[in-house]
């Protein structure tokens, strides 16, 4: 077959970006060269492969290449619905392509949104207030201290830094501020769990979903006097290829029942939000062993190296799959769901 990879280069920031006064993580979402090439040799293996990135070209390159399917990596730039950009082009010229519609990328990065949805379905997730310029820290009244706060339209742990978990109204409002400064958006602020936390692998469709071994998240491995949650320095600063934190266990060390029940609630949020041939799921448990839903995340990273610490790929060679037959796995599960016949 002739597949499409649509992707998004990571790339340094410019010195125009830096004096609009950008947030240093601007382009942390995207994927590095190493990433975008071990997708493409892995699909390579098998097909013809296009490879297009996703910017103001993209949609005349579709148009002109029209793949017979495409692998969707592209994490887009501007707007909460940035990440369903490729995709809504991808519908409109009647092109199959791997992952999530454009409604539920959209949902999931909306971080408000996703958690009302998945609250209305009795699924749990953290207690929260959205919080705006006007309103201050006014509406976290009725929360309880300590609070995570972040953007309510980011990923890749971008706007979670190592004080984005406050103990009072004065660190709320500070960090709401800089939120609004840096990322133009309101901040989402919701009680911290002081449970363990897990990432979830899913692959598959309807009831085809597949649960790849749990991941237990050990934050004892940060730096001392670091708080216990994936920081955009934990993951980006202090976890290095040259010194990977030993911060994952997979499969997670965990009792059956726990295990049953981690699983269930991922699989329930999967298919709430109508998540398509794979998602990561953060979990985290409040002090009676509940499973909460953090976030979701239909277009997982997915760096090919073991030293990345990258989750799905890291669940995956747990579950006997390495990296190559995990990005093929999706493209099946795609053309599967398209009902494509392919070699």
């Amino acid at each position: 077959m002739r597949v499409g990879l649509t992707y998004n280069l990571k790339k340094e920031m410019s010195q125009g970006e830096k004096s609009e006064h950008l947030p240093p993580d601007l382009y942390a979402e995207w994927d590095d060269f190493e990433t975008i090439e071990a997708i493409q040799n892995a699909l390579a293996q098998a097909h013809d492969i296009i490879p297009i990135e996703a910017n103001e070209h993209a949609f005349k390159t579709l148009q002109e290449e029209k793949p017979d399917i495409v692998f969707n990596i592209a994490e887009g730039m501007k707007g909460v619905s940035r990440e369903a950009h490729i995709p809504a082009m991808l519908e409109f010229l009647h092109i199959p392509y791997t992952g999530s519609d454009p409604l539920t990328l959209s949902l999931c990065l909306d971080k408000v949104r996703c958690k009302e949805i998945l609250a209305y379905h009795h699924i749990p997730t953290p207690r929260f207030k959205v919080l705006t310029s006007a309103n201050g820290n006014g509406s976290a009244k009725y929360l309880r201290y300590p609070l995570l706060v972040k953007p309510c339209h980011e990923g890749s742990s971008k706007g979670i830094y190592n004080n984005s978990l406050v103990y009072d109204a004065k660190e709320l409002s500070g960090k709401v501020k800089t939120i609004f400064k840096d990322y133009h958006q309101p901040a989402l602020a919701e009680e911290f769990l002081e449970g363990r936390e897990f990432t979830v692998a899913l692959l598959g469709n309807g009831k085809e979903v597949r649960v790849l071994p749990v991941i237990e998240l050990d934050f004892d491995q940060l730096p001392p006097n670091a708080n216990r949650i994936y920081s955009y320095e934990a993951k980006w600063i202090w976890d290095t290829v040259d010194s990977p934190l030993k911060i994952f266990t997979c499969p997670a060390e965990i009792d059956e029942e726990a295990e049953t029940l981690i699983k269930s609630t991922a699989v329930k949020a999967y298919r709430i939000m109508r998540c398509r041939d794979w998602c990561r799921i953060d979990i985290r448990l409040d002090s009676f062993g509940i499973p909460h839903i953090l976030e979701l995340n239909p277009l997982p990273g997915i760096l090919p190296r073991p030293e990345n610490n990258s989750c799905f790929p890291k669940a995956a060679r747990a579950a006997d799959m390495d990296y190559n037959q995990l990005i093929l796995e999706v493209l099946h599960i795609a053309c599967k769901r398209y009902g494509i016949l392919h070699g």
